[in-house]
C-alpha cells in the first residue's frame, strides 16, 4: 500500500475491513490537502484540534503528536481504523479521543478539519452541534473530493458557521473555508420520525440513519415475510439501521432473544431508542460493530439481514458477503440467514457457497426474500 506522505509524519494506513490486497488506499487527496492547509496556517503547540468524518484515521494519526486531537464520526470501522493506524504508526492509543455521532465532542475547539459525509443530514447535524465548542478566532475547513462535494455542503456551512470561501482545486480535491460568526442556537431537526401501519408503530432516526425519511423499499419487502413460531431462538439483526426488522420479529416472538447490531453508532443509538418504546424493558442486546466479527461461533440460531451494497462512495458486494460469512460462523448447524437484496445483486448464487441450502421465500419484481440453512 502506497504511504500517507504528510507535512507531519510518513503513514503506512490501512482500510477496514481489511481486504486482501486491497485496491483501495485509506486516505485521498483532500486529506492530503487539509494537512497541508493546516501547515500553511501555522498549528501552534497546545492547540486543540477536532477531526470529524476520518474515514480511516488519516487525518487524526497525521495531527497526533503534534495538537490535541478528538476525532468524531459515525461509522465503527473508521474508529477502528483509526485504532489500528494508530498502532501500526507507534503512535499512543490515548494521542486521539474518539467520540462516536452519537455524543457531542466537547470543546472550545481552535480548528475544525470536516470531512464532507455522504449523508448531508449528519453534516447539518454535526455543524449545529459545533455551536457553543468553538474558541475565538477558532478555524472550520471542510475538504471533499470535488465529485462528492455537493453545492450544499457549502451552503450548510455558511447557514450555521458563518461566510464560506472556497479553494482552488488540488489533484481534484477542494477545501471550503468558513469562518465562525456569532449566531444564534438552533434546534435541531433531528431525530426524525416516521410511521408504519404494521407494526403500528412510530420510528426515530437519527441524522445518519440509512432512509432516515421513511421505510426504505428493501426492508417494506422483507417485513411481511419474516419467519414465525421462533420460540426462544437468539436472533440477530445484522445491520439493524432503526431496528425495525428485529423489533417487527420480537412483537411476534415475545420469547426470543435479539442482538441488535450496526457500525453506525447513530443506527445503534435509534435502534435502542425504538426498542425501548416499542418493547419497553425487554432485554436485548445493541451494539455499534464490525458486524459479528465479535459474535462467538455457533451462538445464534437466526440471522436477519438486509445488507449494504456500498461503504462511503465505494459500491460493490464485499460487505454483503462479509456479513454472509460472519453470520454463518455464529449460526449453529441447522440455523438460518434470512435476508431481503435486489435481484440483480444475484445473491441467491453467493448464498449457496457458503450454505447448505437456500429457498426463495418471496419475491417481487425488484427484491427477493432468501432464506439460507446452515
Amino acid at each position: 500500500m502506497p504511504t500517507f506522505l504528510t507535512p507531519f509524519a510518513e503513514l503506512d494506513l490501512i482500510r477496514q475491513p481489511e481486504q486482501h490486497n486491497d485496491p483501495l488506499q485509506a486516505f485521498d487527496a483532500a486529506d492530503e490537502y487539509l494537512l497541508r492547509q493546516v501547515v500553511a496556517d501555522g498549528l501552534a503547540e497546545g492547540r486543540r484540534v477536532l477531526v470529524l468524518n476520518d474515514a480511516f484515521g488519516a487525518l487524526a494519526a497525521g495531527l497526533a503528536g503534534h495538537a490535541r486531537v478528538t476525532s468524531s464520526g459515525d461509522s465503527f470501522l473508521a474508529a477502528l481504523a483509526l485504532q489500528k493506524n494508530l498502532a501500526r504508526n507507534g503512535l499512543a492509543e490515548d494521542a486521539v479521543t474518539f467520540v462516536p455521532a452519537s455524543a457531542t465532542p466537547t470543546g472550545p475547539f481552535d480548528l475544525v478539519l470536516l470531512r464532507v459525509p455522504k449523508t448531508l443530514a449528519l453534516l447539518e447535524e454535526q455543524l449545529i452541534r459545533l455551536h457553543g465548542q468553538l474558541a475565538p478566532g477558532a478555524r472550520v475547513i471542510a475538504g471533499a473530493m470535488i465529485k462528492h462535494l455537493p453545492r450544499a455542503a457549502g451552503d450548510l456551512m455558511e447557514k450555521y458557521i458563518g461566510p464560506v470561501q472556497a479553494s482552488l482545486a488540488e489533484k481534484k480535491a477542494r477545501l471550503l473555508f468558513a469562518t465562525p460568526v456569532d449566531k444564534a442556537a438552533v434546534v435541531s431537526p433531528y431525530p426524525t420520525r416516521y410511521k408504519l401501519d404494521k407494526p403500528a408503530l412510530e420510528f426515530i432516526n437519527h441524522a445518519n440513519v440509512f432512509c432516515r425519511e421513511g421505510l426504505d423499499i428493501g426492508t417494506r419487502a422483507f417485513l411481511p415475510h419474516l419467519p414465525q413460531g421462533l420460540g426462544r431462538a437468539r436472533v440477530a439483526d445484522l445491520g439493524c439501521g432503526n431496528g425495525v426488522l428485529a423489533i417487527a420479529s420480537a412483537l411476534a416472538n415475545p420469547d426470543a432473544h435479539y442482538t441488535l447490531v450496526d457500525e453506525s453508532f447513530m443506527a445503534v443509538q435509534s435502534a435502542q431508542e425504538n426498542w425501548r418504546a416499542a418493547l419497553g424493558e425487554r432485554e436485548a442486546e445493541f451494539r455499534a460493530a464490525d458486524g459479528l466479527a465479535g459474535q462467538p461461533e455457533n451462538s445464534l440460531d437466526l440471522v436477519l439481514c438486509n445488507p449494504p451494497f456500498h461503504q462511503q462512495q465505494v459500491v460493490g458486494d464485499f460487505l454483503a458477503w462479509r456479513m454472509f460469512q460472519q453470520a454463518r460462523h455464529a449460526l449453529v448447524t441447522g440455523g438460518q440467514l434470512w435476508i431481503v437484496g435486489n435481484r440483480h445483486l444475484g445473491y441467491h448464487a453467493k448464498l449457496k457457497r457458503l450454505f447448505r441450502g437456500v429457498e426463495q421465500v418471496a419475491a417481487n419484481p425488484k427484491f427477493v426474500v432468501l432464506k439460507a440453512s446452515k
